[in-house]
């Protein structure tokens, strides 16, 4: 006699290794990090189009940073209980509804609340999206995936958005961001997909099946620590790129020029670290990115010579994508529920809200120069947070299962 399986259930559910649910993570992975993309354009409108100090624009994008911190830090602990779709496609609403707000007003305290607000809205879609990819069956490479889908966004956003805000004016950037969102919450809505279970996955990655420990290892506090720190530095020197360009005389066309190369260059660190998963032990990886990090930083924020700034500006987010990739591979097998992993926006927008305030607060004080002497100082806790961190061989990938349909 027969036996009758759940069958209709099981086809309706989008896994994460069908094309379907990879698109929709792509795409919300995008979206979400869309102010990592940005951070330059961001600022430098709020500067020349709504005249705001450089400490002003920076206090704005922080609020939104903060914001997503926030949202992160208390959703991740529940990751497992919530339904990643519904938070998604709910999160990247709100945010289009509140962009399309913002660009109805030029007040600054109008302004604040509703970059909070949409910070808010984006790290609750973005810490399920990053919780769903940490529990696949390879997490470094769905991850290495979804970065390589944000550089090639980055191309089109860095060379078309500043040509429409300069045309259309800086409420346009607003509308740029709402569109993004919206787009990001239809998507969501048929297409993102069912995590795996937290046993499930650790039995994929052939971990023990006992129910995970309440707490982190300290190992995986480290990482988190860690991976903060580059992202401070990495959003501290990024947001000024376009002004340190302008203020040392290297000219729009040219900074624009260094900008969408940026974008090119982006498109090649997340495949790389997916072709390398195997042969770079992650931890060397990790220690070693950071030194090079706070090289680039201080040449940019120092050099007087346009080909040095072009070379440096241009490699400098490369960096940070392709040891991240690294990172997130080496904390989905410390941490296997993905509640750690879930709080990726958190680590990484804690990172990012403190990076432009304290540019903008640096430069509005000391110039410039005094961000490549930050860049060495944070650079050096990263380090010795990287080198807190288990030598373990990412050579080692989680077995992938059979594949699914969407």
């Amino acid at each position: 006699m027969k036996t009758t399986a759940p069958v209709p259930q099981e086809k309706t559910m989008i896994k994460t290794d069908s094309t379907r649910g990879r698109i929709g993570l792509m795409v919300a992975h995008c979206a979400g990090m869309l102010d990592t993309v940005a951070l330059p354009v961001w600022v430098g409108t709020l500067v020349a189009a709504y005249h705001f100090d450089p400490q002003q624009a920076g206090l704005l994008v922080t609020l939104f940073l903060g914001g997503v911190v926030v949202a992160s830090v208390l959703l991740a602990p529940r990751f497992n209980r919530l339904s990643g779709r519904a938070v998604s496609t709910l999160g990247f609403l709100a945010c289009a509804l509140g962009f399309g707000a913002a660009s109805l007003t030029t007040d600054f305290v109008m302004l604040a609340l509703v970059h909070a607000l949409c910070g808010a809205a984006t790290g609750a879609a973005l810490s399920v999206t990053h919780g769903t990819i940490a529990l696949s069956a390879r997490p470094h490479r769905l991850f290495a995936i979804v970065n390589t889908a944000l550089g090639i966004a980055a191309v089109f956003y860095l060379g078309i958005t500043p040509q429409i805000v300069a045309k259309a004016g800086g409420p346009a950037l607003f509308l740029v961001f709402g569109a993004v969102m919206a787009l990001a919450a239809l998507v969501s809505l048929f297409a993102f997909p069912s995590a795996e279970t937290a046993p499930a996955a650790a039995a994929v990655a052939g971990a023990p099946t006992m129910q995970a420990p309440a707490r982190f290892g300290r190992a995986v506090w480290f990482g988190i620590a860690g991976i903060a720190l580059v992202t401070v530095t990495q959003a501290m020197v990024f947001s000024f790129v376009e002004r340190v360009g302008n203020a040392r005389g290297f000219g729009a066309e040219a900074v624009a020029g260094v900008l969408i190369a940026l974008g090119f260059v982006n498109l090649l660190p997340a495949p790389l670290a997916a072709l390398l998963e195997r042969r770079l032990p992650a931890r060397l990886v990790l220690v070693s990115a950071p030194v090079v990090q706070a090289a680039l930083a201080v040449t940019v924020m120092n050099t007087t010579a346009f080909f040095a700034y072009g070379a440096a500006a241009s490699v400098i987010v490369a960096v940070a994508i392709f040891s991240h990739t690294f990172a997130f591979g080496l904390l989905a097998r410390l941490e296997p529920t993905g509640r750690a992993l879930s709080a990726t926006p958190a680590m990484l927008m804690t990172g990012a809200a403190i990076g432009p305030v304290l540019g903008g607060t640096l430069i509005k004080f000391f110039g410039y120069d005094s961000l490549g002497i930050a860049a060495i100082v944070l650079c050096c806790g990263a380090v010795l947070c990287y080198s807190r961190l288990p030598r373990q061989s990412a050579a080692a990938p989680r077995p992938t299962p059979a594949p699914a349909q969407a």
